[in-house]
């Protein structure tokens, strides 16, 4: 078959002539330009939300880490009685010791505890001014919580504790509080320490909030190991 009507066919000299250039035909409405800056700007957003996700899990990885390790560093307390302990003496008369069997299980019945103990200890240059210690050892999650829980007990059984405030805890870190509450003799000074593995509370008659913040933070030094 001949291609000759296709070679041969006239054209019209009227008619508008479409011109093909070298130039690229644009196929859409849509900047290159600024549709490339947009995925550089998205990649860019996402890359820094990306960034903030992973350092807050970083964060939350390393309170998470701060935690288990207090636990596990506390949490395997020991306190002795010794018959001594900052410059006081232990008091082995049966009234004394019936108070701090008194305090002693008073505790024990309200925090599940793996041993506990309880004592007096006078200072023999000041008879009137005896502490009475205690407390006891055992794994405690929110060693706060507990501490605050003795304090309204404290309250419930000798009248509102006033004042009371978050004092230095000393090396053995932890919480300690101190604050004050009524007896028959008049106001006293009462505060209590707690961490991940014990929780202890003193009475301290004819004592000052600060000297008796200071006096516990020696006795607690003194009688906590830990293993």
């Amino acid at each position: 078959m001949s291609d000759a009507h296709l070679t041969q066919r006239p054209y019209d000299d009227d008619g508008e002539l479409i011109e093909l250039t070298g130039e690229p035909i644009q196929l859409s409405n849509r900047d290159p330009e600024n549709g490339s800056r947009r995925s550089v700007f998205g990649s860019r957003r996402w890359r820094w939300a990306m960034g903030i996700a992973l350092a807050v899990g970083v964060l939350g990885a390393g309170a998470l880490g701060s935690v288990a390790w207090r636990v596990a560093q506390q949490k395997d307390a020991d306190l002795a009685t010794p018959p001594e302990v900052a410059g006081l003496t232990r008091d082995s008369d049966e009234r004394a010791r019936s108070t701090a069997d008194y305090l002693r299980s008073g505790l024990a019945a309200n925090i599940d505890l793996d041993r506990s103990f309880g004592n007096v200890y006078n200072d023999k240059g000041q008879p009137q001014r005896p502490v009475l210690i205690f407390g006891g050892t055992t794994l405690l999650w929110q060693p706060e919580r507990d501490l605050d829980t003795l304090f309204e007990l404290m309250a419930d059984e000798a009248g509102a504790v006033d004042g009371l405030r978050e004092v230095p805890a000393g090396r053995l870190g932890g919480t300690m509080k101190c604050g004050t509450t009524s007896g028959d003799g008049g106001d006293f000074a009462v505060c209590g320490w707690a961490d991940h593995g014990s929780v202890v509370m003193a009475l301290f008659p004819g004592r000052p909030v600060d000297e008796a913040g200071t006096l516990l933070r020696t006795i607690r030094e003194e009688i906590q190991t830990r293993r």
